[in-house]
């Protein structure tokens, strides 16, 4: 009989410097091998699932979304979630650990994992030693506060004692409570990237191969392995391998579940979101055209909003529309722009200046129910007073509900490059000469030409290895930073759907996923820019 397997410790580059392969990479990967799951549990972050997402829709892969609690003053924990609202309490507990942290830091207690535990599979990881009679205790002590969906964490991972090991931490599962279950703390979706992970160490740990040692791991066998395999290394606790797959069916959560609903502050007590704006366009209407709204405008109006109802976006004009009012009332210079300018809503509620109707312009250019595209509003403000508007969001709609858009920051040619040279041991001299020989902002690779011409050989052994290396870096992420404007307000709380974290600039927190994230999901957000020429 085919044995069936899901890999539940998964960690992709979105661990910066420590996973090997992008998340689409390791959900395809799986796929391929035939897993029944595979689940994503970066180190306290969630910044990877919705590209696993997208790829495990692409497959038809289950995707199993979690995390890895690197937790201060306990051994580390995946944490799964079963459903929706335990999904909720794992954004929420990484939102508290960011959130009391500096910007790339958690701080993560296990009081503050069993105040969120409810609805969570947590799977515990022995400590490399393993852990002797405290990390049993701890074990014990969890089971008996949690109940029965503490498992115990156990990998095959050719270090010589294996099975003994495995077979000491199935004693430790038997007596704690805390059933023994099988994953391969996977940091790449081929064994090929075993060496990029070498480098990827190196530079967190600002040291050379020469020098790294220990620091390494000690083979590549944390890739993504078959079912047979895991079968063949566990075949002393069968049971450990197929617990995997009634986890991964416990935990029925999809990232599709998260309706996310913009908010509706701005309708008044006994009216609806779709009727405050109509009331608002028709009184901006008569502003726009005192001489009488043209019929062609009429039914044009008409037309966009009861598209707008049809599609539920009117909050979000609401909601563009009242920061457009706060900025007028104060006096700061604004103006929307882009495919906005298609819509005459958005000129009678006077977010553009610019009427469709005289331009002849297209609409569903901007909102169209065939696409299935969430409108995106950009808004120049004058860049001295843009901080203002900014400050007014997060007042109004507390920190809670509203954040700035992340943007990751990748890896590109040259900074790849320059990052695995230094790793590898090149000279300095030689690190700088091969840096320059990519320009600018490019992400292709250095051509040998510009190698030879840099008076360097790129038949070199180490330095062909430098370029192999880096053509595998670019792209990777190396880490998060804060959008230029671009705002997701929720009507509940933002720290349910996705984590918050603070910025590297006071008074700014920022979530854990980009525009294309936010896309993917449908999630819409407002772009709140600064724009100079306005100043």
């Amino acid at each position: 009989m085919t044995p069936s397997y899901a890999e539940l410790q998964v960690t992709t580059n979105f661990t910066f410097l420590r996973g090997a392969s992008h998340p689409g990479e390791l959900v395809r990967a799986a796929s391929a091998l035939g897993l029944h799951a595979v689940a994503v549990t970066d180190r306290n972050t969630l910044a990877g699932v919705v590209r696993a997402h997208a790829a495990a829709r692409e497959t038809g892969i289950k995707l199993v979304v979690g995390a890895r609690l690197d937790l201060a003053d306990a051994p580390a924990m995946l944490c799964l979630p079963r459903d929706r609202a335990a999904y909720g309490r794992l954004a929420r507990l990484l939102t508290v650990g960011r959130r009391r942290a500096p910007k790339g830091e958690c701080e993560i207690g296990l009081a503050d994992l069993l105040d969120h535990a409810t609805g969570q599979i947590l799977i515990a990881l022995p400590p490399a030693d393993g852990g002797g009679h405290g990390f049993e205790r701890h074990l014990s002590a969890l089971r008996r506060r949690i109940g029965s969906s503490v498992y115990l964490a156990a990998n095959h991972l050719y270090r010589g004692d294996d099975r003994a090991r495995i077979d000491r931490l199935a004693g430790v599962a038997a007596r704690a409570g805390t059933p023994l279950v099988a994953t391969n703390d996977v940091h790449a979706h081929t064994p090929a990237r075993h060496r990029l992970a070498d480098v990827l160490t190196c530079i967190r740990e600002h040291c050379t191969v020469d020098e790294a040692g220990y620091r390494l791991a000690a083979n590549a066998e944390r890739h993504l392995k078959p079912a047979s395999e895991m079968a063949r290394l566990f075949r002393d606790h069968p049971d450990a391998v197929g617990r995997s797959v009634a986890i991964a069916d416990a935990c029925t959560f999809s990232l599709d579940e998260l309706r996310y609903e913009y908010p509706d502050d701005e309708a008044t007590p006994g009216d609806t979101p779709d009727g405050a704006l109509e009331r608002l366009t028709r009184e901006g209407a008569k502003a726009r055209y005192p001489g009488g709204i043209p019929d062609a405008v009429a039914r044009q109006l008409a037309h966009e909003l009861e598209l707008i109802a049809a599609l539920d976006y009117a909050a979000y004009f609401l909601t563009v529309h009242d920061i457009v009012r706060f900025a007028r009332d104060r006096g700061i210079l604004c103006q929307g722009r882009g495919s906005a300018a298609n819509s005459t809503v958005c000129y009678c509620l006077g977010i553009t200046a610019v009427d469709p109707s005289r331009m002849d312009l297209l609409f569903e250019r901007f909102v169209s129910a065939e696409r299935n595209e969430p409108p995106d509003i950009d808004i120049d403000f004058e860049h001295e007073r843009r901080e203002e508007v900014i400050q007014y969001i997060y007042r109004k709609y507390g920190r809670e509900r509203a954040g700035l858009a992340a943007t990751v920051i990748h890896y590109r040619a040259r900074s790849a490059l320059r990052e695995v040279g230094k790793a590898l041991g090149l000279s300095l001299d030689t690190v700088a000469a091969l840096s320059g020989t990519v320009w600018g902002w490019r992400s292709e690779p250095a051509k040998e030409v510009h190698i030879r011409e840099a008076g360097l050989d790129p038949e070199d052994g180490r330095l062909a290895l430098t370029l192999q290396l880096a053509g595998e870096l670019a792209g990777f992420p190396r880490h998060l930073s804060q959008h230029v404007g671009g705002f997701v307000i929720t009507r509940g709380p933002l720290s349910e759907i996705v984590p918050v974290t603070n910025a590297a600039m006071e008074k700014r927190t920022v979530i854990e996923w980009d525009k294309d994230d936010l896309d993917a999901l449908g999630m819409l957000k407002i772009d709140v820019l600064g724009l100079g020429m306005l100043t």
